[in-house]
């Protein structure tokens, strides 16, 4: 049969999503499905790994059925993925030692905090340009080898795998033949030097973490292996793999320097690109690579924030104040704000430019009059004052924002893009496919094969869908962030 498609699989935080792409970047079709997310104690989030791996296959198998594509007809694979995700798997039989520990968990706080009052975090920010924060892989690596019965003993026998959502899928998918990540994910461990490109033996030792856990690092367009043939009922080649914040730069076509995107999903990460060079942040954002393309690395300058749409799950799921997401964009457009309430949505800590662990949620200013509207407008207020906080770092990094492209699921909602644009005060631009992770996987992959010529191909193929440009003025949108900062203020565990 023909090559005529290319599969994106987009493993997130809530959900996994298979889309089928022909080999012009158009979606043919997409198949989701939502996991568990487990809460085991207060900061702790975690995965069932199994349940994520079951997820991948039925929604691949269900889209390929859905458009009665067989998989002869896919030319390749291409993986995104939730980053800094942990798990440990048993390299003979494949199983798991434990629930994955998600990016947001923050059990490995203390130990943090320790590392840092030995005055580390300069030389592990030096060679990696991360902070010593729980996000990061290598302190949920240290947890689990510490935690979980026998694990230690077996990792320095070299029974075990180490991975991030990303290696733990191919690593399925190709029956177990393949254990290998590529250039971005593995500069989210803490592990790996993102100058030389290497797993640094340095940090490998001060995190106590045998090498021998580790994936074989690639470019973010490789050959990663293929499929079983018994899975799909063909062999599918995987040639694309970048974390999901990678793969939305790529898919939002920011492939030049300066160009920068903001992805709203669980949470919120503004990503820009930076070239060839590293900025180093002074203004506590992360150093961290765009993509590596041909042995050739492109940099960035990032900034994370854990909840975004997590708050909109929070009130639909925890609060029952809406039925679904899109229930927000009437609540907001019928408030148009939130009557001085701040929601500060803490729930794992505050991401940059604070990064405080400690930190959790608040509701403050409430009034009698206030009700679950204001709520709900609080809500997605928080994702715009949060992106903020972002873009002034940023500013004072010397990369101050002209434009801002916005994509992933919230970005529907044209209130909050409105928002978006008169807190940040810079035109506010969202395009026709929003779908940017997976396209950015649908392109790593297809780079591999030749579908797509180039990184300027690709950069052709961009197409504005709106702009949404300031419309209140700058001195009333001041006066509504001072108070979202004096709010942080609020629920802040940092010294002054």
């Amino acid at each position: 049969m023909q090559k005529k498609f290319i599969l994106a699989i987009d493993q997130g935080t809530t959900s996994s999503r298979a889309i089928i792409f022909d080999f012009d970047g158009n979606i043919v079709d997409i198949a989701q499905q939502e996991f568990s997310q487990l809460f085991p104690a207060d900061g702790w989030v975690e995965h069932d790994p199994e349940e994520i791996w079951q997820s991948v296959v039925t929604t691949i198998q269900a889209v390929l059925h859905k458009t009665q594509i067989n998989a002869l007809e896919v030319a390749a694979i291409g993986i995104t993925n939730q980053r800094e995700t942990t798990l440990l798997w048993h390299r003979k039989t494949g199983a798991v030692l434990h629930n994955a520990i998600v990016w947001q968990d923050r059990r490995t706080a203390d130990y943090c905090q320790q590392l840092r009052s030995q005055n580390l975090e300069a030389k592990v920010r030096e060679k990696t340009g991360l902070l010593l924060d729980p996000y990061f892989s290598a302190t949920k690596i240290k947890w689990l080898l510490d935690n979980v019965a026998d694990a230690r003993l077996q990792a320095e026998q070299g029974e075990l795998a180490f991975g991030t959502i990303d290696s733990f899928i191919l690593w399925r998918l190709s029956g177990g033949k393949s254990h290998k990540t590529d250039a971005t994910n593995a500069a989210r461990t803490l592990l790996f030097n993102i100058m030389d490109q290497q797993w640094d033996e340095e940090l490998l030792s001060l995190f106590d973490i045998p090498k021998s856990l580790l994936p074989e690092v690639l470019d973010s367009s490789d050959d990663f292996g293929a499929t079983s043939a018994a899975l799909f009922g063909a062999s599918i080649p995987v040639t694309g793999m970048a974390g999901d914040q990678h793969c939305a730069l790529i898919g939002q076509a920011c492939l030049k320097p300066g160009m920068l995107k903001s992805t709203y999903g669980t949470g919120c990460f503004a990503v820009l690109n930076t070239g060839s060079e590293i900025i180093r942040s002074e203004h506590r954002l992360l150093s961290t690579i765009a993509y590596r393309l041909a042995g050739k690395v492109t940099y960035a300058l990032e900034g994370s924030i854990f909840v975004a749409g997590a708050a909109v799950q929070w009130l639909r799921d925890g609060l029952g104040l809406i039925k679904n997401a899109a229930d927000t964009e009437a609540f907001a457009e019928a408030t148009k704000d939130a009557g001085g309430v701040y929601l500060v949505p803490a729930f794992t800590g505050l991401g940059a430019p604070y990064w405080d662990a400690d930190a959790r949620g608040a509701i403050i200013g409430l009034t009698r009059d206030s009700g679950a509207a204001e709520l709900v407008t609080a809500a997605l207020q928080s994702v715009c004052y949060q992106t903020r906080d972002l873009i002034e770092a940023m500013a004072g990094d010397g990369q101050p924002a002209m434009v801002l492209r916005v994509d992933g699921g919230m970005v529907v909602n044209n209130w909050l893009c409105q928002q978006l644009a008169d807190v940040l005060q810079i035109p506010v631009d969202r395009p026709v496919n929003q779908e940017a992770t997976a396209l950015g996987a649908c392109y790593l992959a297809g780079l591999q094969l030749g579908v797509f010529k180039s990184p300027e191909a690709i950069q052709e193929k961009w197409q504005l869908d709106r702009q949404f440009s300031p419309s209140l003025n700058s001195a009333a949108v001041d006066s509504r962030y001072q108070g979202w900062l004096a709010a942080v203020k609020r629920v802040s565990t940092l010294p002054e």
